[in-house]
């Protein structure tokens, strides 16, 4: 059924056996009406239930009630893809035979004064236009992950929030240093050095390592058998104790600050660390999925997230569907002798599209293949790009190869990409 992808295909679909539901999704209540291939209204009313198994049990009793008393056969849900609240219903109507499609937001939006020239938004009237988009197969049907790609997404989600955790941990040790201990840089670069923390942990206030001198800094490093520091590193960041002018107001709370910093860095890099080896694991469970690590400049981190956002690469006909995902499509602008500037769409995918970028930004400084790409696409006589404008059919171009390769299973060749640059 996903193989649908052309207007025609879908509207041929959908016959006179098929009832469609439009359902407008919200966070606890939901509203459907039902409507004929011909746009002719079923439901005497907008039928109101909520988003649990109640609510979803009489929304299947009442649907197949309408289904059976008009003699049709077939049942497709149209729904817009609203946040994550859409997820349950349409898992409940696929595992009840129902076919669940998606409409697009804009269009329900830019459609919804057709009927009645009026621009008002509601619960009762969004189901209906929901349906009409439907039945002119203006729909897209949902990729809902399985398996190995369902896994990949989670995991891609929460590395990604852990990373973003991480960091504002970070920044609010920096933050820390800044008010407490601003001369701390003075003798170590990284914030997190583990000499540093192994005085900080007990003694992190610069009266604290005043205190504790010179010698019980290296009594410290003695007993927990560092390497790499020594007298002179204890006498810098003495130094740059005694001399702080760091703040000296309630010292008690500043220790339970950078205490709860700490905690909080730990335990974000040790779920962090987790999560990489639960994609170790699952990885090489896809198909020529660590072919594409051995393109250089090439990391694990962007063949997790392209999987994860993309999913079975065999759902699609062509590279192009996965530019169009990505919101890379290029958008014209013409109309007779006028030929405007042209854009991408940025409809899609916004996660895909980011990590497609970062990726040509990696391969064009590291891969010398793809730099070649790169220099033709900004030297050339003829349209020359600018820097962006490059970086982005860069990765257009690693869009196509890593279709070719997962779909087919060959290995990159940097040589034949190049000879390609430019085909007769």
């Amino acid at each position: 059924m996903n193989n649908c992808n052309k207007q025609n295909e879908k509207i041929e679909l959908i016959d006179e056996k098929t009832l469609i539901v439009g359902v407008d999704i919200g966070s606890n209540d939901e509203y459907a009406r039902l409507f004929t291939w011909r746009k002719i209204e079923l439901s005497k009313k907008a039928f109101h239930f909520t988003n649990d198994i109640t609510g979803f049990e009489s929304f299947h009793a009442w649907v197949v009630k309408v289904m059976k008393s008009n003699n049709m056969d077939k049942i497709i849900v149209g729904m817009e893809p609203t946040s994550i609240y859409w997820e349950p219903l349409a898992t409940y109507c696929k595992n009840n035979g129902m076919i669940v499609v998606h409409v697009n937001p804009a269009a329900v939006k830019k459609s919804k004064e057709l009927d009645d020239n009026d621009p008002s938004k509601n619960d009762r009237k969004d189901p209906k236009v929901i349906a009409g988009l439907v039945t002119e197969g203006r729909y897209q049907f949902p990729f809902m992950p399985e398996e190995q790609y369902a896994a990949l997404r989670e995991l891609s989600n929460l590395r990604l929030r852990t990373k973003k955790s991480l960091c504002q941990a970070s920044n609010r040790l920096e933050r820390w240093y800044a008010r407490y201990f601003p001369e701390f840089k003075t003798a170590y670069k990284d914030s997190n050095a583990k000499t540093a923390m192994l005085i900080l942990e007990d003694h992190p206030l610069p009266s604290d390592i005043v205190a504790l001198g010179e010698e019980g800094i290296l009594k410290i490093w003695r007993e927990h058998k560092v390497r790499g520091a020594g007298k002179t590193r204890a006498r810098k960041l003495y130094e740059a104790a005694e001399r702080s002018v760091g703040r000296t107001e309630a010292p008690y709370v500043a220790r339970m600050e950078f205490r709860t910093i700490m905690e909080d860095i730990k335990r974000y890099q040790q779920r962090l660390d987790e999560i990489e080896q639960a994609v170790d694991q699952i990885l090489p469970t896809v198909k020529n999925a660590e072919k594409l690590l051995e393109i250089p400049g090439v990391g694990k981190a962007t063949v997790v997230t392209f999987l994860a956002e993309v999913g079975d690469i065999s759902r699609f006909r062509s590279a192009k569907e996965i530019q169009k995902l990505a919101g890379l499509a290029i958008v014209t602008n013409e109309s007779c002798k006028h030929k405007g500037a042209t854009c991408i769409s940025y409809r899609g995918r916004k996660r895909l599209r980011w990590i497609l970028y970062e990726a040509a930004l990696s391969l064009v400084g590291r891969n010398k293949e793809f730099n070649q790409i790169h220099q033709y696409y900004t030297t050339r006589e003829k349209n020359p790009l600018k820097g962006i404008q490059s970086v982005v059919a860069v990765a257009c171009k690693v869009i196509r190869i890593f279709y070719k390769i997962l779909t087919t299973g060959v290995s990159y060749d940097g040589t034949k990409m190049t000879m390609d640059i430019v085909r007769a």
